[in-house]
């Protein structure tokens, strides 16, 4: 096709993507990256043939009702979907694409700095350098936790899931795992199965959430779970904020029963994160950044461009969820 898609974007994106965008479609771009309300969202959206949103800009059933008839596809900068009414744009003909596999290596690249701060104890470290208080070293000093060698569980083997598995590898870990359903024997790569998370909690001293949200997954890891974790387990958690339960999870680093936790996603993020995980010096938290890396970025937005691409021309697109 030749004529160019016009597309709304409502947030700003990493150069790259915004020079092809302006480049190769008739693109409105944001100019000042604030988070548009829905209503200003369909009104932008009027006249448009996509939009290309974020996480910051959920579309429930009656927002997607409410957008112009032009509007034949959405794109959202994300793996996850559960700010989509994915039934209602089903019903309206709206076409969904999201962006896998690309923010997989990211992803676990965080993981794993998450499950090291948390077990070096680079929180508190990092603040005593910063108070000044560092002046003199003692053997008893910041000793954390073992990672080498140790044993960790995950919950949760898809890409992600797995990629973490094999970076663990390269610290000699063993991994146990839980999954909606066994892996192959190749993919499993000599990690362990277990049927139920209920068995793999009490073999996991340190334990990964890589599963997606879901009505059935979330609020998983709750005191009742957390009880079932080895005494001084450490936890880490790249999926959502929502498969934690907050309470339960800060009582337990309160009370040592979990050591450490290593959070990038919240109950509440950006702006109502859990003020006591900021102030326990047993949490290494980032905020949100699984896929900020700048290479994973731009593919996730090329991704979206190509996939589109493939539905103007009634080709398959591999990155479509409806």
């Amino acid at each position: 096709m030749t004529d160019k898609a016009k597309i709304l974007v409502t947030r700003r994106l990493l150069q790259p993507n915004e020079d092809r965008l302006q480049a190769e479609y008739d693109a409105t771009l944001s100019s000042d990256d604030h988070i548009m309300s829905t209503d200003e969202v369909i009104a932008a959206a009027d006249g448009m043939d996509a939009l290309l949103i974020c996480v910051t800009e959920p579309l429930n059933a009656d927002a997607i009702a409410r957008l112009p008839e032009s509007v034949r596809a959405i794109m959202t900068l994300s793996v996850g979907l559960e700010h989509l009414d994915l039934d209602a744009a089903k019903a309206r003909g709206i076409a969904v694409m999201s962006t896998p596999d690309v923010v997989t290596d990211p992803t676990v690249e965080i993981a794993m700095c998450l499950m090291l701060g948390a077990a070096r104890r680079v929180t508190e470290g990092a603040g005593m350098m910063r108070a000044h208080e560092w002046d003199t070293w003692t053997p008893r000093m910041l000793v954390g936790t073992d990672v080498t060698g140790a044993t960790l569980g995950i919950y949760g083997m898809g890409r992600i899931g797995r990629t973490l598995a094999k970076r663990a590898r390269g610290f000699d870990m063993t991994i146990h795992y839980h999954n909606r359903s066994r892996l192959s024997f190749d993919l499993e790569a000599g990690a362990s199965y277990y049927t139920s998370v209920e068995a793999l909690l009490p073999a996991s001293p340190f334990f990964a959430i890589t599963a997606p949200s879901t009505p059935e997954t979330q609020g998983f890891l709750n005191a009742e779970r957390i009880a079932l974790l080895p005494d001084g387990a450490i936890v880490v958690n790249t999926s959502r904020g929502n498969l934690i339960d907050d309470d339960a999870l800060i009582d337990a680093l309160k009370s040592g029963k979990v050591a450490a936790a290593g959070l990038d996603v919240f109950n509440g993020e950006p702006s109502n994160v859990r003020q006591e995980y900021l102030d326990l010096p047993n949490v290494f938290l980032t905020p949100h950044i699984g896929s900020a890396a700048t290479k994973a970025r731009v593919a996730m937005g090329d991704m979206l461009l190509d996939g589109l691409e493939l539905f103007r021309a009634d080709e398959p697109v591999p990155n479509r969820v409806v």
